[in-house]
């Protein structure tokens, strides 16, 4: 962070300094400018006066004497300038120069004319004859003489010696201005671009702070709320978001982990008992061999058969919740009367119901609509809700099965008596690995059943809906869209 303060406070810098010298540059030039501006308009008549002191010509020809004489006096008076007579064509006639120093013999006569035509009053550069290439500000005017045009006085208002002494002065002067006025609002401005970038980074520090707690197993740490909307508080917003995530999929993870391990061992238990049942019959049926009898054997193999369709029950439904999780379960849909299935049902648990002295009743309403659903998974759903109510309703409890037309399908309700669920198991009995006995007093399964029924439901578009007041009753419920 201190790197990435330092580089845009240093390229602040650099684009201050850049600023200030192209300030200064401008500021010289433009000042130069009118400078030459000002020196011209004042003595844009100066060619007009000389001429009319003393006429540069005479019978048509350079009158040297008198333009001499009246050259040097104007030159006394006012050291800078140069005075020089132009033919029509711009050659130079005469000069007088302090150090004789001429090294053009023609200057371009169009800024002449231009000058002449708006009288002085636009700004015109004309060439320096001491200088080829440079220019320099200057007045001038036309010599007639009977309406015949003899020539020009061209006078430059700055001399090589006025030259020498401007740039002497004009770079004190902008020396003394960069390091009194322009270095100090450098100064100043850098200052208040530190603070101000300072001020402007805080949150970015703050947020790789955060970052860097995060990165070092700190899972809890978040970026504090910024007081603006800006750019940097949406990225401490968003970052705290994403650790939020971070953190509860890892929670979600740890989660699913120890249930997994439950389920390991739940299903372990539950595949060894019946291979341990299993395999001490069939032990015992090979010790005993001829000596035990025919009921005694066929008792034996009832109980190696229960034992081995309990084990395949539990393979199986491992097997389809697999699928159904996965995605893999493909849905043979077909129209269908529910409340025939739920007949078929009822009595298939009508005997282990009488065993327990629980009653199963049905409130079945007539002429329901025909759904389209998967008759095997159909099945599935009702009967392991209604093996899950026999499982839990006591000794001469009730069981009702009530189905009815609602809006736009079938309600389908399984209501048992008993001691309900209690309320912080309700949002978790539907997960795959959750078993409320945890201790299994008294109930055997391995947790499976109901997430498999929501996993079912959820493949035909329902959901399964639960109500229980934790004292008296428990009634898994849930709708079936009618066939279009």
């Amino acid at each position: 962070m201190k790197s990435l303060f330092w580089r845009i406070s240093l390229s602040f810098a650099l684009v201050l300094l850049i600023v200030g010298c192209s300030y200064v540059l401008i500021t010289a030039n433009t000042a130069q400018r009118y400078f030459q501006e000002t020196t011209q308009r004042l003595n844009a008549s100066v060619a007009d006066y000389m001429i009319e002191e003393v006429n540069p010509f005479q019978d048509g020809q350079v009158n040297k004497e008198a333009l001499g004489t009246i050259m040097h006096s104007m030159m006394a008076v006012n050291p800078g300038i140069e005075v020089y007579l132009l033919d029509p064509t711009g050659e130079i006639l005469s000069f007088v120069v302090l150090d004789k120093l001429v090294k053009l013999k023609k200057v371009d006569i169009n800024p002449v004319k231009e000058f002449i035509s708006t009288k002085g009053e636009e700004f015109v550069m004309g060439d320096d004859p001491r200088n080829p290439g440079e220019k320099s500000v200057f007045s001038a005017t036309a010599v007639y003489e009977e309406g015949k045009l003899l020539g020009y006085v061209y006078i430059t208002l700055a001399s090589e010696k006025y030259e020498t002494i401007a740039a002497s002065l004009l770079g004190s002067y902008w020396m003394q201005l960069t390091f009194e006025s322009i270095l100090i609002t450098m100064v100043v401005a850098l200052l208040i671009g530190l603070v101000l970038f300072g001020l402007l980074t805080r949150h970015l520090r703050k947020i790789v702070y955060t970052v860097e707690q995060f990165k070092d197993g700190n899972l809890h740490a978040r970026v504090p709320k910024a007081k603006t909307d800006s750019e940097l508080a949406v990225l401490g917003e968003t970052f705290n978001h994403m650790a939020d995530t971070i953190l509860g999929n890892i929670e979600e993870l740890e989660k699913v982990d120890s249930l997994r391990r439950e389920l390991i061992a739940n299903v372990s238990h539950d595949l060894r008992n019946p291979l341990a049942i299993i395999n001490g019959y069939i032990e015992t049926l090979q010790i005993k061999g001829e000596s035990i009898s025919s009921e005694e054997r066929e008792k034996y193999l009832k109980i190696i058969g229960a034992s081995t369709d309990k084990l395949s029950q539990l393979v199986s439904d491992l097997f389809d919740l697999s699928k159904l999780e996965s995605g893999q379960m493909t849905l043979k849909l077909e129209r269908m009367k529910i409340q025939e299935l739920l007949y078929d049902s009822s009595l298939k648990y009508e005997l282990l119901a009488q065993s327990k002295d629980i009653k199963i009743k049905t409130q079945i309403c007539q002429n329901l609509p025909l759904v389209k659903a998967d008759l095997y998974l159909m099945d599935r759903v009702i009967q392991n809700l209604l093996d899950n109510a026999v499982k839990y309703t006591p000794e001469k409890g009730e069981i009702l099965i009530d189905a009815c037309e609602s809006e736009g399908g079938v309600s389908i309700k399984i209501r048992n008596s008993g001691s309900g669920i209690p309320q912080k198991d309700l949002d978790s009995i539907f997960d795959r690995y959750y078993m409320i006995d945890k201790e299994r007093k008294g109930v055997e399964g391995s947790g499976l059943g109901l997430a498999i029924v929501k996993r079912i439901l959820e493949v035909h578009g329902a959901e399964i809906e639960i109500a229980s007041d934790s004292v008296s009753y428990t009634e898994f419920g849930f709708d079936l869209p009618a066939e279009a």
